[in-house]
């Protein structure tokens, strides 16, 4: 029978390896441990160091190129669009900087810019409310302007569309000086969706541009690419499309990049077939993109798309613009000419006389 000393003896014998175990924790194992944890930090400080140098090369290249490029955007753009006429049709969201630049590319392209039409959220709700409304304006813009409506390619977007079709009659025009609606039907066309909270104006887009830059949200709707804002976006770009002689849809760098984006969406479906886009507009290199694609469009090349996200090529091949075009010189388009090699003649250089 075990007594009572030996039930004594066993726990202060636990207890007592309890106490070895502790000092030897707080001594000799934290010391190791706290080695351990000592140099995997000073490891994560370094490679946090390394990427932040690297980082900043990154940024200086970036500045560097940035710098390049808006010096040299006067020769790349000089004269590529002179005489045209651009309208800046902008999505609820868009990048203020996408419209800056674009419209100081525009300028030293030598196009004008007519004017803004600012799409407000209530153009893409999609609620019964507000279709219903829509149809009554379009039913009545369409009965005093004797327009014929689109059908509808999506259902869910049928009055955004047709709004949009005689939005476009408003402000677009296919060829310069095409017969259509007076400045002043124009701008009742558009007083009526104005009023109504549908878009906001400013400048004269009712002096009808023959081209159109399409600008998409700094962000992703709320439910990604089924979303009834990117439905709408695809509707209000085919009918720009075909109202205009070329129409580009341009968002800003991040917002382009995020998974279910205008861009995205717009890029997968078949209005792709019908617009270029850029998605690194708020960038010098975009701005350019946005009117070397417009100016590759008129030119009879087919739309495309440009940019970092999913794009097909990064910018558009540039097209020459007059200014940029080198004549030779005549003494050397002469010789060219004139003077051929003897290789070409099967004939040799006479031999020198000595």
């Amino acid at each position: 029978m075990i007594d009572f000393r030996y039930h004594l003896v066993s726990i202060v014998a636990v207890f007592l390896a309890l106490a070895i175990g502790i000092v030897l924790g707080s001594t000799e194992l934290q010391g190791h441990t706290i080695d351990a944890l000592t140099a995997t930090s000073n490891l994560q400080k370094n490679e946090l160091n390394a990427a932040q140098a690297k980082n900043g090369v990154y940024q200086t290249q970036i500045g560097a190129s940035e710098q390049f490029l808006q010096s040299a955007e006067p020769k790349l753009l000089g004269g590529l669009l002179t005489g045209q006429s651009i309208v800046i049709v902008t999505e609820p969201g868009a990048s203020g900087a996408v419209v800056d630049g674009v419209k100081q590319a525009a300028g030293v392209a030598g196009a004008t810019v007519t004017g803004e039409v600012a799409l407000q959220p209530k153009f893409y709700d999609v609620s019964g409310a507000t279709q219903a409304n829509l149809s009554s304006i379009n039913s009545q813009v369409a009965g005093t302007t004797g327009t014929v409506l689109d059908a509808a390619a999506d259902p869910q977007t049928q009055y955004q569309q047709q709004a949009a079709q005689l939005i476009a009659t408003a402000i677009l025009d296919k060829t310069a000086g095409q017969a259509g609606l007076s400045p002043a039907s124009a701008q009742t066309l558009l007083g009526y969706y104005a009023q109504a909270g549908y878009l906001n104006l400013s400048g004269t887009p009712t002096d009808r541009a023959t081209l159109a830059v399409l600008v998409t949200p700094q962000s992703a709707p709320a439910d990604g690419a089924a979303d009834p804002a990117n439905l709408v976006l695809i509707a209000v770009a085919q009918e720009f499309a075909t109202a205009s002689a070329v129409t580009i849809v341009a968002g800003d760098t991040t917002g382009s990049a995020q998974s279910g984006s205008a861009m995205s969406v717009l890029r997968s479906s078949s209005v792709s077939g019908s617009v270029s886009s850029v998605d690194n507009a708020d960038t010098t290199l975009g701005q350019i993109s946005v009117i070397e694609a417009i100016a590759t469009q008129l030119a009879g090349g087919k739309p495309n798309s440009y940019g970092i996200s999913g794009a097909s090529a990064v910018s558009p091949v540039p097209v020459p613009s007059a200014s940029a075009s080198v004549s030779p010189s005549p003494s050397t388009s002469a010789s060219a000419s004139t003077t051929p090699h003897p290789k070409a003649t099967g004939t040799s250089k006479p031999a020198r006389k000595k």
